[in-house]
């Protein structure tokens, strides 16, 4: 199978999603596929071996039979790309358009969690517009959450942006430093369990991994954790009762089915006792042999370079059921 692996992109997180990309196109390269690099500038221009790339409608992309978009963050992993690649019609790794769109979007995501009595720590959402009008108003929502809380844009990811607020004043300027990422900010309860993670692939049928749990030295799990080595540690199946991990798994599965998911998703929760919340569901989570999605189905008895596979598999086989239908 030929595969062209995107990685770079526009967003703060281009250097870890060269990572990923690298690491994608070795464990395809081991798993017998043929694999074209695709490398998106901080630019937004593809380039194969430093030569732009003519991208044409209905043209699919450099004869590949799949495109795989290690690509995290805005212009990426927000559904911008993959409707792009619908556009090329080629098929392509990971969720689509909508479902990475929403994904992105921790407000509508959680929105939606909450029409869904799906469990969640409590949050506000906060437009920037908002903000400039009515401070006052906006603090008393997020402080009525409790303190300490954390302050996020709402579509970035790799805890970019993020503030751990302890005070009232703390929270004003978290939501001002939000705000130089994003128009929409989100401020969230604290919640004092354990952070888990579950890895989901499939599409009709969608299968989820062990859950694991992520320990680390810092005060909670920021960039620096998730990216310095020895930052975090990550310990599988995560130290619950077999019940709660059980609870795990049918949640990430929920969720992915919930948000119309396809091919792949990484569930974060946090674990208090033997309640479940749903953090995030990331659509395109880091992507290198190391990464928590990988090593989460590694554990689970699906090595890396199968795991990549499988995942081009469902790739063409999402392609072939939307072709199916008439539009």
């Amino acid at each position: 199978m030929r595969v062209a692996v995107l990685a770079g992109g526009r967003s703060s997180e281009h250097d870890v999603s060269l990572a990923s990309g690298a690491a994608v196109r070795e464990g395809l390269a081991a798993g017998g596929h043929e694999v074209v690099a695709v490398e998106v500038g901080r630019d937004g221009i593809w380039r194969v071996a430093d030569v732009e790339l003519a991208l044409t409608p209905g043209r699919g992309l450099l004869d590949a039979d799949v495109a795989f978009p290690a690509l995290h963050g805005p212009f990426g992993e927000d559904g911008t790309v993959q409707g792009l690649l619908e556009c090329l019609d080629v098929p392509y790794v990971g969720a689509g358009v909508l479902s990475s769109a929403l994904c992105m979007d921790k407000v509508l995501f959680k929105d939606l969690m909450a029409a869904s009595d799906v469990p969640q720590v409590d949050y506000v959402g906060v437009d920037e517009q908002r903000w400039r009008e009515d401070r006052d108003g906006v603090l008393k929502e997020a402080v009525a959450l409790g303190l300490p809380s954390f302050v996020k844009p709402a579509r970035l990811g790799s805890s970019v942006g993020i503030t751990k607020a302890w005070g009232t004043s703390e929270l004003a300027g978290a939501l001002d430093a939000a705000f130089e990422h994003d128009s929409l900010a989100i401020v969230e309860a604290m919640c004092p369990g354990m952070e888990v993670e579950c890895s989901v692939m499939g599409t009709s049928e969608p299968v989820a991994s062990q859950p694991g749990e992520i320990t680390y030295a810092n005060e909670w799990y920021d960039y620096d954790a998730k990216y310095t080595e020895g930052g975090m540690e990550l310990v599988v199946p995560a130290r619950l009762d077999e019940a709660v991990r059980e609870r795990v798994r049918a949640l990430a599965l929920e969720v992915f089915r919930r948000t119309g998911c396809s091919g792949l998703a990484r569930a974060d929760f946090f674990v208090d006792g033997d309640r479940a919340l749903v953090n995030e569901l990331n659509t395109m989570p880091g992507f290198t042999a190391t990464s928590v999605y990988a090593k989460l189905f590694e554990a689970s008895g699906v090595p890396y370079s199968e795991l990549l596979d499988r995942l081009c598999g469902f790739a063409l086989e999402r392609h072939a059921a939307g072709r199916a239908h008439r539009f």
